[in-house]
């Protein structure tokens, strides 16, 4: 599987340079999740501009990562879903499960407000 990796302080972009996420791809996304993940890295945007077409073992993945950096008080994020890409996530109703961003800059504006809610929930629960 072809992907970039951008880490940043508070969050990773995976940038997944393949234009199907599907069978042949998935379990090499979802091991990757894991071993970011594993790293301490809690926050992680997934920018699929390059992705044309899902299949369901694509969701399947992308539903793996989403369940491991959001369990530990993270966030996982998809930027710039392409149209194919996001009629089967609406069909699959997963638009009410996964968060989606249009652009990387909402989703690293998102991700960098939910860092600052959190330190904020920490202060007042220290007070």
């Amino acid at each position: 599987m072809k992907y970039t990796l951008d880490r940043q302080e508070k969050y990773n972009i995976i940038k997944i340079e393949e234009e199907k996420l599907d069978s042949t791809v998935s379990p090499q996304l979802k091991s990757e999740f894991v071993t970011i993940q594993g790293q301490g890295i809690s926050n992680m945007i997934i920018d699929l501009s390059g992705v044309k077409y899902i299949d369901s073992s694509g969701l399947s993945a992308l539903l793996v990562g989403n369940r491991l950096f959001t369990e530990n008080d993270g966030i996982c994020i998809l930027a710039c879903v392409s149209d194919h890409a996001m009629k089967l996530i609406n069909i699959s109703q997963l638009d009410k499960v996964l968060q989606i961003m249009p652009t990387i800059e909402e989703a690293v504006d998102a991700v960098l407000f939910l860092e600052i809610e959190s330190q904020l929930r920490g202060e007042s629960e220290k007070e």
